[in-house]
């Protein structure tokens, strides 16, 4: 099954997910008493409407361990370089470019409970071009992105279908 969770009622994951009628949780930080009641809140409207693979896209905080141990091996993050470069933070594209690096990417990984270490399912490098600034960068990672975003997916997805067809 399918759905999104968001702290943003107006992310384009929800407003899409709306249009198709795919459930949509809004948990805004703000609604709860610490970050591990949001999670188990997510957790539980996750379980509820039999998700299997959680894709954090746009998502821009650390999942606690009772998400990370309802979903083990099961969620996997886009991040926007070539991981374990600039690991760790919201700013790896700033990072890449102040850092003189001749290139820079996407990595889409599995979460584990170590930040941005799980084990690597696709990345695509980017240059870093002559004049590039932080909006034309981010622009060209963001394309990476969206072409390898799919296609771990369906890699996760083949993973998971095995995994059930061996019980």
């Amino acid at each position: 099954m399918a759905a999104v969770a968001t702290n943003r009622p107006s992310c384009g994951a929800a407003l899409l997910a709306r249009e198709v009628g795919i459930p949509v949780a809004v948990l805004p930080q703000k609604n709860f008493g610490s970050t591990e009641e949001r999670d188990a809140a997510m957790r539980d409207f996750f379980l509820a409407e039999a998700v299997e693979l959680v894709v954090d896209a746009g998502y821009d905080r650390i999942h606690t361990r009772p998400f990370l141990n309802a979903f083990d091996g099961r969620i996997v993050n886009v991040h926007p370089s070539l991981l374990p470069e600039f690991a760790g933070g919201m700013d790896a594209i700033e990072q890449a470019l102040a850092s003189g690096a001749a290139r820079t990417g996407a990595t889409v990984h599995v979460v584990t409970a170590d930040l941005d270490a799980g084990p690597i399912l696709l990345q695509e490098a980017v240059p870093i071009l002559e004049g590039d600034t932080v909006e034309t960068l981010r622009e060209r990672v963001h394309q990476a992105e969206y072409r390898i975003l799919p296609a771990a997916i369906r890699l996760m997805e083949a993973r998971l279908a095995d995994s059930t067809s061996v019980r």
